[in-house]
């Protein structure tokens, strides 16, 4: 699946337009992703997507990067040998797409706003 666009609170993704967090899965758009702490990242926020057994999890951070990440998701990655790159929304969207394609399984979820 790829990102056409992204701006504060909207993406494009394969034609279909969201105005939520989402979560970008190989054959779906998971449009109802909300964490337990809005702005910081929890691996209970993360379950679906380990779930998926992913490569690569890219983190959308937002606009401005307002989301953090706990030291335990950082952790529970690394011991799952789970690539993780996270950044603002506008550099995950191009990660994304790079990613996207090359053989390695990605999962994206991003923050829209913030």
């Amino acid at each position: 699946m790829k990102i056409k666009s992204y701006e504060f609170g909207r993406i494009e993704i394969d034609g279909n337009v969201y105005t939520s967090d989402v979560i970008i899965y190989d054959n779906h758009v998971d449009s109802s992703w909300w964490r337990k702490e809005g702005h910081y990242l929890q691996t209970e926020d993360i379950e679906g997507i380990l779930n998926a057994k992913p490569d690569v999890i890219v983190l959308g951070t937002g606009k401005f990067g307002t989301m953090k990440v706990s030291n335990d998701v950082k952790k529970e990655l690394e011991s799952r040998g789970i690539e993780f790159i996270y950044a603002n929304t506008d550099e995950a969207c191009c990660r994304h797409n790079e990613i996207s394609g090359s053989g390695k399984k990605v999962v994206t979820a991003l923050h829209l706003t913030c």
